[in-house]
């Protein structure tokens, strides 16, 4: 038997409501020096709002599924329950395990001709396929946290390929978006750590060969 009334938070869960200041990919990068893959965890909502007892933004965690069904986009407001992250450092979001989502009041439909792109973001396949450029992590805190485009992966580093559990973790920011964008900026290459002190650089080359079938309005 369910000792919890419908809609009640159950231990470990916290109710939450607010208004989506962002949707973009959750996803997580993993790195071994020259070497790099992604695991397409779903989105993460950014809000301003209360969850639990707190009147705060914060970020949450959802499935590809649960979009799918709501295509979530700035503005909309929300309500549901999720836990807090169990481990923040290979979680871009504050929570997860997201559940009983309820759009409460839906944006009206945003076609922006300029950044920061708005709107219902892509499937995850679709980002997959568009490929990414290293963003500027200033220029993403101050001009593309609320972009469809704009995406900020945990990154996990295996240090030594010979003894993976050495492991480092850091966040780094990503531009999925047109590669004519006005405000993008690079920003400073990637050094990943490896073994025996060793770092390896990653290359502009890297970025302009993730994204060379698009043109630049693409």
């Amino acid at each position: 038997m369910d000792m919890y009334p419908p809609g009640s938070a159950k231990p470990g869960k916290l109710s939450w409501l607010g208004k989506v200041i962002s949707v973009q990919p959750r996803i997580r990068l993993t790195r071994s020096f020259d070497e790099r893959s992604h695991t397409y965890l779903g989105y993460g909502l950014r809000f301003q709002g209360t969850i639990g007892e707190e009147n705060r933004e914060f970020s949450v965690g959802i499935g590809k599924g649960a979009h799918a069904k709501h295509q979530f986009q700035a503005g909309d407001i929300v309500s549901g329950m999720s836990e807090p992250v169990a481990d923040t450092r290979i979680e871009p979001v504050e929570f997860y395990k997201t559940s009983g989502l309820e759009v409460l009041e839906r944006a009206e439909q945003q076609v922006a001709q300029s950044p920061p792109w708005l709107g219902v973001p892509l499937e995850l396949e679709a980002y997959r396929a568009r490929g990414h450029r290293r963003l500027d992590a200033k220029t993403y805190e101050a001009k593309c946290q609320s972009c469809i485009w704009g995406c900020k992966m945990a990154v996990e580093m295996i240090i030594d390929q010979w003894n993976p559990s050495v492991r480092r973790y850091r966040s780094e920011t990503f531009c999925y978006g047109p590669k004519s964008c006005p405000v993008y900026k690079a920003g400073p290459t990637r050094k990943v750590p490896g073994r025996k002190g060793m770092t390896w650089e990653e290359a502009d080359w890297i970025d302009d060969e993730a994204t060379r079938h698009r043109g630049m309005d693409e």
